[in-house]
């Protein structure tokens, strides 16, 4: 008899929720993959099964998000923070400026290893109010002339995302969308690169999708860079031994993704989950959104109460009902709920009648 519970109701950061049929699919394929006689885990690199899995994964991607050959679409390693310093490591050296809006933790961390390369002009910083909104398009105070404009889209730990890109005046958008890439549509265009670790939205933890307009990537640095931080390395071929397994498993999500409805029908379902938590929220002053509501994330949701010890308690019955995952990051406390593409309604739906009980049984 086995020993293993029922999966609970998982409101991880990352990494996060996997749809069941995605991993039921990868037990079933685990020790010979499509009948080749090996595990996809056991096979080159160079073999002709790897090569088709990475070109389906490659295109599934292009397709969700509308492009085409002027795009390129990379499987790295290191997760995001090693886009970090990749993005200013190929585009920034001294004389150069880079504009970098800061909303929360990780913009803070990007901008740390920009200045390890360039000039870092910070157009925007929520910092004073810990990083509790996102900028309207008139706070921005971009510089004369920066090679590009890097920000967060969705802050993981403050809980808030932009709602649609920052107003350039066309200079290319690096963008760190770790916590909601293809969660909804984006205006691709505007977009130099956008890079993601895949443990949120797209798949395991240990690949990094990273995206390039072909025009933008020309114009990355040819000669003084080491190889492996090079994007023309990667972009030219499979360079190294990939992460073959998560890309593999990245595969399977944008199948997944796919046949649900792409990106269309994932940002209509996450802004019904989302709305689902923040209604109960806003009923009246026992939970409190700790961010401004205009700036508010489909993705990450956080709250408080109205003390630490009510907030303990909430998180130990949490998990008592099969609620998991739900303390927000250690720098900031509260709770925190992700609602991932992969996060069942029915995970939602139980969460808000759990708060709903606690507020009655504690209001």
């Amino acid at each position: 008899m086995s020993n293993h519970k029922e999966r609970y109701h998982n409101f991880s950061p990352g990494p996060a929720t996997l749809p069941l049929e995605v991993l039921e699919k990868a037990q079933e394929e685990l020790p010979n993959y499509q009948g080749i006689g090996a595990s996809v885990m056991e096979i080159s690199h160079r073999s002709d099964a790897y090569e088709e899995l990475d070109h389906q994964a490659r295109t599934r991607i292009k397709r969700m998000l509308g492009i085409g050959d002027d795009y390129t679409v990379l499987f790295l390693q290191g997760g995001a923070s090693t886009q970090f310093l990749m993005a200013p490591y190929n585009y920034l050296e001294e004389g150069k400026t880079a504009d970098y809006i800061n909303t929360g933790r990780w913009s803070t961390k990007a901008i740390r290893e920009a200045k390890l390369f360039g000039n870092v002009h910070v157009p925007f910083s929520s910092e004073d109010s810990n990083f509790s909104r996102v900028p309207q398009q008139d706070e921005l105070n971009f510089s004369d002339d920066p090679e590009y404009v890097h920000f967060t889209s969705n802050n993981t730990v403050a809980g808030t995302q932009f709602p649609e890109e920052p107003d350039t005046g066309g200079v290319p958008l690096v963008c760190d969308a770790s916590s909601d890439f293809l969660s909804r549509p984006i205006d691709i265009e505007k977009y130099g690169i956008i890079y993601a670790g895949a443990q949120k939205n797209c798949g395991p933890a240990g690949v990094t999708i990273v995206v390039i307009r072909n025009d933008f990537l020309e114009k990355a640095k040819q000669n003084g860079i080491p190889t492996m931080m090079s994007y023309h390395t990667h972009a030219e071929k499979i360079f190294n031994t990939p992460p073959s397994f998560n890309v593999y498993m990245v595969n399977l999500m944008m199948e997944w993704m796919e046949e649900k409805g792409g990106v269309e029908y994932f940002e209509k379902y996450n802004r019904e989950k989302a709305q689902t938590i923040y209604d109960e929220i806003d009923k009246d002053d026992f939970y409190r959104g700790a961010v401004d509501k205009d700036s508010r994330s489909l993705m990450n949701i956080t709250f408080r109460l109205q003390n630490e010890d009510l907030e303990a308690k909430f998180l130990e019955e949490a998990e008592e009902n099969d609620l998991v995952k739900l303390k927000g990051h250690r720098s900031v406390g509260g709770i925190r709920a992700s609602l991932y593409n992969a996060c069942r309604q029915e995970s939602v739906d139980a969460l808000q009648q759990f708060m709903a009980d606690f507020r009655k049984n504690n209001g």
